[in-house]
């Protein structure tokens, strides 16, 4: 939901990062590759308790999910880069939750399989959309340049991220957060649907007329 409205803020600085990384050979895969596997540092972190270095590495992860779009612009983006991103932003996000179940199986595993599952709701609906826009050739810069087509929503990548921060400050309320923050990406993945069938059933009936 806010994910478009951050980007005039986060891009530039971001930028002037990749353009520095850029110039020391760095390249967009190789800080993709590098933040997935920070971020997968926050499982066995948060299995030990360890909420506050749990946070630490989904902090890495995140500023790293941004700079190697940056590094992309300052060099030459490719589709083998962003498929490799978003693959990796996906088990990134599952991981969390499995963090979480694993430090206390017997409280939050049941919320965390909640939230899973409702992850697979907003990540099928997402990537489905974008397959069926490249196929007809639908376009968006909204979220900046993508490769591939970025579906707006309720939860996106900065409301997730701001539901992890508050799992990790507060792991006392993993459960009532998940199950709300799950809540909300059915609801996301509910208009999702929607909007998918909506633009594409449009679409056919004007090339039938």
């Amino acid at each position: 939901m806010f994910d478009s409205r951050l980007r005039p803020l986060i891009d530039p600085p971001l930028n002037v990062g990749g353009r520095a990384l850029a110039r020391f050979g760095v390249s967009a895969d190789q800080v993709t590759l590098a933040g997935f596997f920070l971020g997968l540092l926050a499982v066995p972190a948060l299995w030990q308790g360890s909420y506050a270095l749990a946070l630490v590495f989904i902090v890495l992860n995140r500023l790293a999910d941004g700079l190697d779009g940056a590094v992309a612009r300052a060099t030459s983006p490719s589709d083998r880069g962003g498929f490799l991103d978003i693959c990796l932003d996906f088990l990134f996000y599952a991981a969390i939750p499995l963090g979480f179940a694993l430090a206390d199986p017997q409280h939050n595993a049941l919320a965390a399989a909640v939230l899973l599952a409702s992850f697979i709701g907003t990540g099928s609906s997402f990537l489905a959309f974008a397959v069926m826009a490249e196929k007809h050739q639908i376009s968006t810069q909204a979220q900046g340049k993508k490769s591939f087509y970025y579906l707006e929503g309720l939860t996106e990548g900065a409301e997730t991220i701001a539901c992890f921060v508050l799992m990790c400050l507060l792991p006392s309320w993993f459960v009532p957060l998940a199950l709300f923050y799950a809540l909300l990406c059915t609801i996301t993945t509910a208009t999702r649907i929607a909007r998918g069938w909506h633009i594409f059933a449009a679409i056919e009936t004007s090339r039938r007329r």
